[in-house]
């Protein structure tokens, strides 16, 4: 069973209820995640809009324990803490150039970006929530996880699972397990006359 947390997040416009429910926990349940829902999951980044369609994400993801060991040992040791419980842990990698021409493709982490939100959204669909992480070593990453730094760039890593109990957590990340709030929208969006 999974912690409820109260949710006072309210919108400035009139919005989906999903893009509220949306938010990073660090308290995971260890319970594995059904095949079909992590397929369900890569399914639905994979319908992610993307400059000329080139879909340029990678998802490497590990569920079983060895791989999953492996992927934790890319994290800060303060991630490490945390991530250790999500029963499935992702990095998510951007080709550098374009297909067809092989020219840089500067496009691509905002599609990266697209296919990591459609993910948290249907994590979110399937009662899990996923958590984007920037601190990992990057460096260490390309052996650890065997592809060509000169082809791919490591975005992020994720963490994926059930909400766990915030009492699981050291007490610096306990006092922040909560959804937080945004800016204000006048901060973030004006019209240009």
């Amino acid at each position: 069973m999974s912690h409820i947390i109260t949710n006072q997040r309210k919108a400035e416009a009139k919005i989906y209820d999903m893009f509220l429910e949306r938010w990073s926990p660090r308290a995971f349940l260890p319970d594995p995640i059904a095949a079909d829902d992590i397929q369900s999951l890569f399914e639905a980044a994979r319908w992610a809009p993307s400059c000329f369609n080139e879909q340029p994400w990678l998802f490497l993801y590990a569920h079983s324990d060895d791989a999953r060991k492996r992927f934790l040992s890319l994290l800060t040791e303060k991630n490490q803490k945390w991530a250790a419980n999500a029963p499935l842990l992702i990095f998510l990698l951007t080709t550098r150039a374009f297909k067809l021409s092989g020219k840089k493709n500067r496009h691509a982490p905002l599609d990266a970006g697209a296919a990591w939100v459609s993910l948290a959204f249907q994590a979110r669909k399937l009662g899990l929530f996923a958590h984007a992480m920037a601190g990992f070593d990057e460096k260490k990453s390309y052996g650890v996880l065997g592809v060509s730094e000169a082809e791919y760039e490591v975005m992020a890593a994720i963490a994926v699972g059930k909400l766990g109990d915030p009492a699981q957590l050291a007490e610096d990340f306990r006092s922040k397990e909560f959804p937080n709030s945004r800016k204000p929208l006048r901060e973030i969006s004006i019209a240009v006359s």
